[in-house]
């Protein structure tokens, strides 16, 4: 996907979300650290252009909620790293009632969505939660299906799917990689 491809992505999202929530007054946007909570950005920007209102914008930081956080490197399933990277969560809005519209960028097992609701649930009762996610590329582990995907690509196990923002890496763009290609 290039820069272009990814701005007209996330604007479509961003109509899809109003499409789904029209008249809904405790619409928030909530991005899961990292490259979700750029997107989230995007996308709440689109969305008071597009709805004339502020909708509100939170942060969630899912590093202890994770079911892998004591297994970090155990079976080579998950690239060893000492400790998470913990990063701030932001929620200035009440949660309780609220629509939450969760973003992320990539949609594979489904356990970072499933760390993220639990992380909700802690600040409050949302009346809703929805999850827009850039890219689904399958093999779910839990049952946690998209409201909002930018684009379905199926893939192997062993590849891997790189997004790339401008804010985190100089550049907008979607790769595919295969396990020949990171040799």
């Amino acid at each position: 996907m290039t820069g272009e491809q990814l701005a007209r992505t996330v604007t479509r999202i961003a109509h899809e979300i109003l499409e789904k929530n029209t008249g809904d007054e405790k619409l928030a946007v909530v991005g899961i650290h990292t490259r979700g909570a750029f997107l989230a950005r995007r996308l709440h920007a689109i969305l008071k252009e597009i709805a004339g209102r502020d909708v509100p914008l939170g942060e969630l930081d899912i590093s202890f909620y994770r079911d892998d956080v004591a297994a970090r490197g155990a079976y080579g399933v998950v690239p060893a790293t000492p400790n998470p990277v913990v990063q701030s969560t932001d929620l200035p809005f009440e949660v309780d009632g609220a629509t939450e519209v969760l973003v992320d960028d990539v949609l594979y097992t489904g356990r970072t969505i499933r760390a993220a609701i639990d992380a909700l649930f802690d600040y409050g009762r949302p009346g809703r939660v929805q999850l827009a996610a850039l890219v689904d590329r399958g093999h779910r582990e839990l049952p946690i299906r998209p409201d909002y995907v930018g684009k379905n690509l199926p893939t192997a196990r062993r590849e891997r799917i790189e997004v790339h923002l401008a804010e985190v890496d100089g550049v907008d763009e979607v790769v595919l990689r295969s396990p020949a290609e990171e040799e």
